[in-house]
């Protein structure tokens, strides 16, 4: 994997060029890496249903962060643990846990 350094007059740079993809990682650095060639993968019972998992997983973090009492819950207990609050989000999903189900 490659790193990236940006020059001052780049402020920060993220997402596709060609086969090539920008990520900023959590410590702020840009991380240049190639596209994973997913066509020729074929997935197991397991795996399709672990995404439809973590894809449902995705949209309660999303509607955490678009709701304001939830996401200053996540925000609250992110900056106690050091972590982020969308990605606390997702895994309360997986823990069963779900600030929005009394709204």
């Amino acid at each position: 994997m490659a790193k990236v350094k940006l020059s001052p007059w780049i402020k920060e740079i993220n997402g596709r060029v060609g086969d090539m993809v920008f990520r900023t990682s959590p410590s702020g650095e840009t991380i240049l890496s190639k596209s994973p060639d997913m066509s020729a993968v074929v997935w197991s019972p397991a795996q399709q249903d672990h995404r439809q998992r973590f894809k449902a997983a995705i949209a309660y973090a999303k509607a955490a962060m678009a709701d304001p009492d939830a996401r200053a819950v996540y925000e609250k207990r992110a900056a106690e643990e050091n972590k982020r609050p969308f990605q606390m989000a997702v895994s309360d999903y997986f823990k069963g846990v779900d600030l929005l189900s009394g709204k």
